[in-house]
């Protein structure tokens, strides 16, 4: 890593709970390319501040996770067809003041379900109705998955999201079941209420093909440890995070890492 210098190039990523996968996956490939850049992970105490600041004081780059991939909409210039199409922001790009906002989670879901090679006729239970979950429903029913469910609380966003994809929605997950369950909520992240919980019931878990946890830190959240002992296909957050992430640094640098760049990188940030 250069040392810091009035030349290099700042990317951040704003979060509610911040975690140092991101961090280490940029700037590990920074020092590998030798690039100017440094990356750094902030918990703001106001959005509106900091995407002002993004603005201000011209950071390149800038991730955007839970809870802030709708709202920060309002405050951007312009939206990339990857944004727009699912209205979830996850990643920022400044261009001297403007700024355009991507998704970059939607391709790495699209890119993952093809690689484990899961059958889209399955059917789908997604817990979520956010940012992260309007990216994975689209990216199941651009797959092929016609028939599922969406599982949220809020009836409002729940049933719009379930409306928009064709599949049904539900308060609770209950006795529901499906060949692929998705957690696209906090439910298993380090430093949450509920870290120590499984986001789906153990029939949910048992009944299902394939297990599929949004959810990066840890790597091993309660439900893929619960997948893993009954023997289950999983696909796991950190596989999501290594992939967008890949994305989002092609974004910022214009340079494409190597698949084995990419899993190095990737390795790195899981590193206690």
């Amino acid at each position: 890593m250069p040392i810091l210098n009035k030349d290099m190039t700042l990317c951040i990523s704003l979060s509610a709970r911040p975690s140092n996968l991101g961090t280490r996956f940029h700037n590990y490939l920074y020092e590998e390319l030798g690039l100017n850049f440094i990356y750094k992970a902030f918990a703001p105490a106001s959005l509106n501040d900091a995407i002002a600041g993004v603005r201000g004081l011209g950071i390149r780059g800038c991730a955007v996770s839970m809870p802030y991939k709708e709202d920060v909409i309002a405050l951007i210039d312009e939206m990339d067809a990857s944004a727009s199409a699912i209205d979830s922001v996850n990643t920022i790009v400044n261009d001297d003041g403007h700024l355009t906002a991507y998704n970059t989670d939607y391709s790495a879901v699209q890119r993952l379900l093809a690689e484990h090679a899961v059958p889209n006729t399955l059917t789908v239970l997604v817990r979520g109705s956010g940012g992260m979950a309007k990216a994975v429903a689209a990216a199941l029913h651009d797959a092929g998955f016609a028939r599922g469910t969406i599982v949220a609380r809020n009836e409002v966003t729940g049933r719009a999201l379930a409306a928009l994809y064709g599949y049904e929605w539900a308060p609770e997950v209950g006795a529901l079941t499906a060949g692929l369950i998705v957690n696209v909520t906090p439910v298993g992240m380090t430093g949450g209420d509920d870290a120590d919980a499984v986001s789906f019931p153990a029939a949910a878990i048992a009944a299902a093909s394939t297990v599929f946890d949004v959810v990066a830190s840890p790597a091993e959240t309660p439900l893929i440890l619960a997948a893993r002992a009954l023997g289950k296909p999983v696909i796991t957050g950190a596989e999501v995070v290594a992939l967008q992430a890949e994305e989002q640094f092609f974004l910022y640098t214009g340079i494409r890492p190597t698949p084995d760049q990419v899993r190095r990188a990737a390795a790195f940030s899981r590193e206690p």
